[in-house]
């Protein structure tokens, strides 16, 4: 579970029921994060609720302070915890990416060793 999360929230009441929620979904996305880069990892969760033409508009938004980059998801609806959501898996994605890009270097030469390998053969 990720110990550093900050909601805020602009134009919404926040109670228990929406905190847990926001800490339940962004907090358990910690496994897709290297057990490295966890200690330093700290995430920041904007909720935002506007009345754009008369619809309520919800949107959050969720950035990952990770030790040498930032990723940051958007997503806008008509539900805030819809909106959590979906943000929820975007990061899913975009922390997989990341974790594969920046993972563990001995895979990564490790891989590209046996593709070299395996061009040669053919």
């Amino acid at each position: 579970m990720i110990q550093k999360v900050d909601v805020r929230t602009v134009n919404i009441e926040i109670d228990d029921k929406l905190s847990d929620y926001v800490t339940k979904k962004i907090g358990t996305l910690d496994r897709y994060v290297s057990r490295h880069d966890r200690e330093s990892l700290r995430v920041e969760v904007v909720l935002k609720e506007q009345t754009i033409k008369a619809k309520k508009v919800c949107s959050c938004e969720v950035i990952f302070h990770l030790p040498h980059d930032k990723l940051v998801t958007k997503e806008s609806t008509i539900n805030i915890y819809a909106a959590i959501d979906i943000v929820e898996a975007k990061l899913k994605n975009q922390l997989k990416k990341h974790k594969e890009l920046h993972g563990n270097p001995r895979l990564h030469r490790r891989l590209v060793a046996r593709l070299r390998s395996t061009k040669h053969d053919h």
